[in-house]
C-alpha cells in the first residue's frame, strides 16, 4: 500500500471519529437541556402556586367557572335560645301614667259677641280641671249678658273619675243664678270622646222640687288646614215637669246649633267668626209665645277661644 493510500484511509478514520464524538456530545447536551426544562417547569408551577395571580391580559370569559352552590338558610342560622329571645323582648317597667303628679287647664271654648235682636250680646262658655289622670276636680259655667243684663248664668262644680282612657264619670252641684230666682241642683253623668275630635256631654240634674233636666251636648273640630278649624256644635235640654217662673216646659225644651271657624294664631289661642241657631219646642215654645216672644233665634257671632 502506497503512502498516499494510507494517509486517506487515515484521514476518513479521523473524520469518522470526529463525527461520532461530536454525535455523542450533542445527544447528551440536548438530554441535559431536556431535563433542566422540566426542572424549571416544576419550579415555575411551584412558585406559581404560592404568588398572587396577576390577571391583567387574561381572557375570564373564556374560562369556565365552576358553579357556586349557596349555603342553605337552614344552616346558616343558629337556633333561638331563651337567652336570646329574653334579649330580644326584655321586661318593660310598669306604666308611669297614673304614677302621681297634678295638672290644671283652663279652657275659654267660646268667648264672644253676638248679634241678638235685642241688642248686641256677650256669650262665654268656659270649663276647666285641676287634678291627676284619674280624679280631678272641675268646673263649668256658661251664660249670657245683653246690653248690660245677665239674661242666663250658671256655675257647675264636679268631681270627675276616668274610667277609661276617653272617657269619665262627673258628679257634683249646679248653681243657676239667672233666669229666675237662684236654684240649686245635683249633677252626674259622663264626657268621653266616642270619636277622635268628637267630644260628649251628658249631664242630669236634680233640683228643687222635683225639678229634673237633661242635658246632651256635642262638639266636633274639623281640621280644614294647620291653622284653620271648623268646629260644628249642638245642644239639647229636656225638662221633667213645667216650670214657668223660668220660661221652660217639660219634655224637649230647646236646641241650639252652631257653626264656628277659628283660626289658631298658636294652639292656645284662636280667633273665630260663626253663626248659632236656636230653637224652643214643645211647652217652652208655648210659654214664649204667651210672652209674645220668638220661638227661634238666628245670631252672627265673633269671639276668641284659647286655654292654657
Amino acid at each position: 500500500m502506497t503512502a498516499e493510500r494510507r494517509l486517506t484511509i487515515a484521514s476518513a478514520a479521523g473524520a469518522r471519529l470526529v463525527l461520532a464524538l461530536t454525535t455523542g456530545a450533542v445527544a447528551a447536551t440536548a438530554q441535559a437541556q431536556q431535563g433542566m426544562d422540566h426542572s424549571a417547569h416544576d419550579s415555575h408551577a411551584g412558585a406559581a402556586q404560592h404568588s398572587p395571580m396577576q390577571h391583567d391580559g387574561m381572557d375570564h370569559g373564556s374560562m369556565a367557572h365552576p358553579p357556586v352552590s349557596a349555603p342553605s338558610p337552614a344552616a346558616s342560622v343558629l337556633p333561638l335560645s331563651d337567652a336570646d329571645r329574653a334579649a330580644a323582648f326584655p321586661d318593660l317597667p310598669p306604666h308611669a301614667m297614673h304614677q302621681g303628679g297634678s295638672h290644671f287647664l283652663f279652657l275659654a271654648d267660646q268667648l264672644e259677641w253676638q248679634d241678638a235682636d235685642e241688642g248686641s250680646a256677650l256669650a262665654w262658655d268656659i270649663s276647666g280641671w285641676y287634678g291627676g289622670d284619674i280624679d280631678r276636680l272641675a268646673f263649668r259655667s256658661e251664660g249670657e249678658r245683653t246690653d248690660g243684663h245677665t239674661e242666663e248664668a250658671e256655675l257647675q262644680l264636679l268631681w270627675s273619675h276616668a274610667v277609661g282612657p276617653w272617657w269619665e264619670t262627673v258628679a257634683g252641684v249646679r248653681q243657676d243664678f239667672k233666669p229666675g230666682s237662684p236654684q240649686t241642683w245635683a249633677a252626674f253623668g259622663v264626657q268621653g270622646m266616642p270619636l277622635f275630635g268628637l267630644e260628649t256631654e251628658v249631664t242630669a240634674f236634680l233640683g228643687e222640687g222635683g225639678q229634673s233636666t237633661l242635658r246632651l251636648e256635642a262638639e266636633y273640630d274639623i281640621l280644614l288646614t294647620q291653622r284653620w278649624v271648623l268646629q260644628p256644635t249642638a245642644e239639647l235640654n229636656l225638662h221633667g215637669r213645667n216650670d214657668e217662673a223660668r220660661g221652660v216646659g217639660s219634655g224637649l225644651s230647646d236646641a241650639g246649633f252652631g257653626v264656628r271657624l277659628r283660626y289658631e294664631i298658636n294652639r292656645q289661642f284662636a280667633p273665630y267668626i260663626g253663626v248659632t241657631w236656636n230653637r224652643a219646642y214643645g211647652n217652652t215654645a208655648d210659654l214664649l209665645r204667651d210672652e209674645d216672644e220668638d220661638v227661634s233665634d238666628t245670631r252672627l257671632v265673633a269671639g276668641i277661644r284659647f286655654w292654657f
